[in-house]
Formats: C-alpha cells, structure tokens, sequence
C-alpha cells in the first residue's frame, strides 16, 4: 500500500518554504536553498542540529577557500580540484564531513559568475541559512512513538511468561516440546525496542536516556541470564520435592513479569527456597548431588535475574 510518512512530507513542505522564500528575497540560485533542506532534515532532532551546523561551518570555510583561490590562481578547473584538494581533507580534521555536498554547491556558484563580489558572499549564505532555517522549524515536530514503545514492552513481558512457563513445565514433566521461538523473537523485539527509544531520546536535547531506554536493558540482561539456565534445566534428570518448589517459583513468576518493581517479593521467596533446600537432607547418591547442585546454580541465577529488576525505578506501578 503506498503510504507518504511524516518525514516525507516534512521534506516535501519544507522544500517548497525554502525555495518560496529564497525567490521571494531575490536571491540567485534560490533552488539550492531546497536542496540545503533536504540534506539537513534528519530523523532526529539532535542530528538535525548536528547536520545544519556541519553545513553551515562548512559552508563558510569554503567560500574562504573559493575566494581567496579564485582569486590568486583563477576560475579554472584546476582551481576547483585544488579547492577540494584542501577542503575535504580541512571537513574531515573537523568532522564536518556531512557539509561536503552543500558546500560543493557553494563554491560551484562561486566558479559559474567568474567573479567575486560582497552580493554573491551574502546570498550564498542566505541561501545556506534560509535552507537550515526551514529545515529545523520542519525537525520541530516529531511524532511520539510511546505507543510503539508500550508495544514492544507489552510483547516482551508476554514472550518472558511464557518462556518461564515452559521452564516450569519441563521441570514438573521432565518432558516438553517447546521450540524456543520466544528466545529468538524477544532477542529481535528488544533490538528493535532499544532502537526506537535510542531515536526517542535523541529527540530530545536535554534528555541523555529514557524509561523504556532504562527497561529494555534490563530485559536483555534478564534474556541473557534466561539463556544461560536453560541448558542447567534441560540437563536435569531428576529434581524431586525441589524441582516441584522450584517450578511453582516459576509459575509465579512467570505470571507477574510487568514494568512495575517485583523483584524484591520474588527475592525473599528465592532466599525462603535456598533456606528450605539447606535444611533439606542430604542427598544420598551422585546423580541426587549433581540434580541438587544444578537446582542451586539455577536459583542463583534467578536471584541474579532479579536483582537486576531491582535496579529498574518505573514511572508508575
């Protein structure tokens, strides 16, 4: 289906403004001023500020190149080589690389009137500031993407359930079916997740991370941990009283994963389990040793899973 994003239309508006205005104000060469636009409307607003500030500094080094080039050696070809010789390498030092193409324009004007003269140098940089100008009143407006984020959450918490279920389930059946999908599903959501709120915080200046930032590296710190005690469960041949204790834990976890702070009644009962299993008797053959070691590695890899739950502070419960 075809469809016109925002972005795009924030170009196609904010061309039309600049070449609009440049015409309007008599400049020559006001089409460039469209050009400047696109090149400066970026997906953020923080990269949008980075890249009208490249062009403009670049902008302005290479009217000084082009006129004082221009001026001792001629408009020549090989001035223009020269020009670029020196200033591609001056953007890179500077990191201003993304002023290339509109400076280029620049100084293709520069060469095309044979001349120098004050009138051309303040509508070159009129047409330089009309383009950046429009293009950051366009950047102003970006469309929240909090319901996006929700989503993701929602999704991951849903995929958590019921991967801990099944973990539940293999230790009561000691059987299961279960292909792991979730694993490789939550992995792709959280990387898609993280990005979106990455964009998210970069649309706003005074903000160096976000909630939902904060909470999807939480869960992929947690998937790394759930990724490690699936071998220790799927290893188990025989769990007794405390593979049923362990698998209750579980259950009830796996029926209270959401963004609110659980952790820490969740961390006493896996501190109630490791007390219940230490007064437990000892096991008497190699094969209950090796099952009871596993179900202690497993718990304090669960204790680890919450801890770092700990760590997240939610803006609502």
């Amino acid at each position: 289906m075809f469809k016109i994003g925002y972005r795009t239309l924030k170009t196609a508006v904010g061309v039309t403004v600049s070449i609009f205005i440049a015409h309007l104000l008599g400049l020559d060469y006001y089409a460039s001023a469209g050009i400047i636009t696109i090149l400066c409307i970026q997906a953020t607003k923080k990269k949008s500020l980075q890249s009208s500030w490249s062009r403009f500094v670049a902008g302005a080094i290479a009217m000084v190149y082009s006129v004082v080039f221009f001026q001792l050696i001629g408009y020549t070809p090989l001035t223009i080589g020269l020009i670029l010789l020196l200033f591609i390498p001056t953007t890179v030092y500077f990191r201003i690389q993304e002023g290339i193409v509109t400076s280029s324009v620049v100084i293709f004007h520069l060469y095309d009137t044979q001349t120098f003269s004050p009138h051309l140098i303040l509508n070159e940089f009129a047409l330089i500031l009309i383009g950046i100008g429009v293009a950051l009143i366009m950047n102003l407006y970006m469309p929240s993407v909090d319901k996006q984020l929700k989503l993701y959450q929602k999704e991951i918490e849903t995929n958590f359930s019921i991967i801990f279920k099944e973990v539940a389930n293999y230790l009561k059946q000691k059987d299961s079916n279960w292909d792991g999908k979730e694993i490789t599903t939550v992995h792709q959501i959280i990387q898609s997740a993280k990005s979106l709120a990455f964009r998210d915080i970069q649309n706003h200046f005074l903000r160096h991370e976000n909630i939902y930032y904060s909470y999807f590296k939480i869960r992929e710190q947690q998937l790394e941990i759930i990724e490690r005690i699936l071998p220790i469960v799927t290893s188990l041949d025989q769990t007794g009283i405390q593979g049923e204790m362990l698998a209750e834990f579980i259950e009830d976890l796996s029926d209270s994963i959401h963004p609110g702070n659980t952790a820490k009644r969740f961390l006493d009962k896996v501190e109630g389990l490791k007390k219940e299993f230490r007064e437990m008797d000892l096991p008497t053959t190699r094969e209950e040793f090796e099952a009871r070691a596993s179900l202690f590695q497993f718990l304090k890899e669960m204790e680890q899973y919450l801890i770092i739950k700990s760590y997240f502070r939610p803006n609502h419960e």
